[in-house]
């Protein structure tokens, strides 16, 4: 993959990476870099006129990221303590939602580690280990719950198909209103999806 970095005639500084990709695409990401995704052969005068095209959208996105860390700064860090405090509660209450939920899904898994990873609140493996971001802790208790049944559906369908959302479903009726929550305010918490 190839990356150079060009300006906009705004004072935006945005990042190309380049691929096999056929279309462009635009992205502000959390810490407010803006990169844009495009073909290997795309000229970068219609890189820049496409930057361009977008620029309300993109100026909306800037504001967005800016306040965002702003709220971020407001809230303040997490201190060693807390973060001990933090580790120590998920691994005791991870665990037991996760065997809860494992004997009404009708699944097992393997075992259960407990992490602080950028960009995932949890993940399920092949051989059906489970990993969680520690800071679900800090969610209200109906989104770590959604969390662990989502890991757990995985142990059913590995794959983000009708068939997996049906059984996330089953179990929690209301489950787009947790996740909502987690994509909402996760960034408070420090990590991006699940």
């Amino acid at each position: 993959m190839n990356q150079n970095r060009a300006s906009v005639s705004r004072p935006v500084q945005v990042e190309i990476i380049r691929s096999s990709r056929r279309t462009m695409a635009l992205e502000v990401t959390r810490d407010g870099r803006v990169l844009v995704r495009a073909p290997y052969r795309m000229p970068e005068t219609r890189i820049r006129a496409f930057v361009e095209e977008k620029k309300e959208w993109l100026e909306i996105q800037l504001a967005r990221a800016n306040e965002r860390q702003e709220q971020q700064r407001q809230a303040g860090s997490i201190s060693g303590e807390q973060r001990r405090a933090g580790i120590e509660t998920a691994r005791k209450r991870i665990p037991e939602r996760a065997a809860y939920y494992a004997e009404i899904i009708g699944v097992t898994y393997g075992r259960i580690t407990i992490r602080e990873q950028k960009s995932r609140w949890g993940s399920c493996s092949s051989e059906g280990n489970l990993n969680f971001n520690w800071k679900l802790v800090l969610a209200p208790p109906e989104v770590l719950d959604y969390v662990v049944v989502h890991e757990l559906c995985h142990r059913l369908q590995m794959n983000h198909s009708t068939a997996f959302w049906n059984e996330v479903e089953r179990i929690l009726p209301d489950y787009r209103e947790r996740r909502k929550w987690l994509k909402e305010n996760g960034w408070l918490l420090d990590c991006e999806t699940i």
